[in-house]
């Protein structure tokens, strides 16, 4: 006998007595008690597209940090930032590392690119015919850019990259993708691309729409070199004696932690070879409704710094594939929204500023961390901020 499957209501399944069904259904099952669960303040008619079988919320401790001075392109000024977390010392590490970045003058941010994939594969007789289908779908770009832009008013097919594997074709559409993170719509409008080029193509090919090269919410060492999402770079120099006052270690002492650091993220095989990006990015990606599974490809990091004549340290990091939003999905959601508002970056025409806070703020958790580990404290502080047993 199998258990009985979750109720809905087929007409109108987002409502509070559906929601209020679906619980009463669970506790009937369980005998657990959900309560807080069902207290919170979304209307359920705003969910169609966000969730299925809606039940209540999951509410996330939410701490604000900052001020974080960014010097950027797109993000210029102090922001306070919002960290959604139950990891104590999370917040208190941030806001540290962030005043001293804003001390030593701000984070300078630059975004080199951001582009969002979709990657189907061609199948073939043999090598040769993949290879003249290369040289075919190059003659014919300004077609399939045409087929994959009539499905969207957002998307632009900025290139189409090509690696032939045996008798296949891989193509990674590379998509301009507005505010909005665009998985989705990059898929869409490929399907449309190789629709088009089965049509069209000698022998029709058949094609796979996700030959896996796109690597969606996983990471790869294809994003490290290629981008997905934004490549966004963020750095600071900071003074010897800013440093030793606000954070303990000297500027010489970090750099030789960073030297051994370097050491054993090789020896581990890391992808990141700075200190914990993934916290940071998690804390703000469930505060503005980012789809959170990205931090898969969004926490590689590359951090390079470098001691300089005056003992001044330059400290940069990296992110080759942080993949965000400020419009569609979650961000429109009334928790999410608010918090993308305090940054100022909610809808249109602020995702490259939201790209450069996210990486700003990185840094002032590696900044903050890296100096705790050198320092004595990082132990002492996780004991005084980081536990809530009596």
């Amino acid at each position: 006998m199998t258990a009985p499957r979750v109720p809905r209501i087929s007409d109108n399944d987002y409502t509070d007595d559906a929601a209020a069904m679906r619980r009463d259904f669970a506790e009937e099952q369980t005998g657990a008690k959900l309560t807080h669960v069902g207290s919170g303040t979304i209307d359920p008619a705003a969910l169609p597209g966000n969730v299925e079988n809606f039940v209540g919320v999951a509410q996330v401790p939410m701490g604000l940090a900052g001020p974080l001075r960014v010097n950027g392109e797109h993000a210029r000024g102090d922001f306070y930032v919002p960290l959604a977390t139950t990891e104590g010392t999370l917040v208190a590490s941030y806001n540290r590392g962030m005043r001293l970045l804003a001390e030593a003058g701000g984070v300078r941010t630059t975004l080199v690119e951001r582009y969002m994939q979709r990657a189907p594969v061609f199948h073939f007789a043999d090598a040769r015919a993949a290879r003249d289908f290369g040289a075919w779908v190059d003659a014919h770009a300004r077609d399939i850019r045409a087929a994959a832009e009539e499905t969207t008013s957002v998307g632009k097919l900025s290139h189409v990259q090509r690696f032939n594997v045996a008798q296949m074709v891989f193509l990674r559409f590379n998509y301009e993708t507005g505010d909005a993170a665009g998985q989705n719509m990059a898929g869409k409008a490929t399907l449309a691309a190789c629709e088009w080029i089965r049509e069209n193509a000698p022998g029709n090919p058949r094609f796979t729409l996700s030959g896996a090269i796109d690597t969606d919410k996983k990471h790869s060492h294809m994003n490290m070199m290629h981008s997905r999402g934004a490549r966004v770079i963020a750095e600071a120099t900071i003074p010897d004696q800013l440093m030793q006052d606000l954070m303990g270690p000297s500027t010489a002492a970090m750099f030789r932690a960073r030297l051994v650091s370097n050491v054993g993220g090789m020896l581990a095989g890391t992808v990141n070879n700075g200190m914990h990006s993934a916290n940071g990015l998690t804390a703000l990606f469930i505060a503005t409704g980012q789809d959170v599974a990205n931090i898969a490809e969004s926490h590689a990091a590359i951090t390079f710094v470098e001691l300089l004549e005056n003992g001044d340290y330059y400290w940069s990091i990296t992110i080759p594939s942080l993949i965000v939003a400020t419009y569609g999905g979650g961000t429109g959601l009334a928790t999410q929204r608010e918090c993308l508002e305090l940054l100022g970056c909610y809808g249109a025409g602020k995702v490259e500023k939201f790209a450069e806070i996210c990486a700003a703020t990185v840094l002032a958790g590696e900044v903050s961390l890296g100096a705790a580990v050198i320092h004595g404290d990082w132990v002492s502080s996780h004991d005084k901020y980081g536990r809530n047993r009596p």
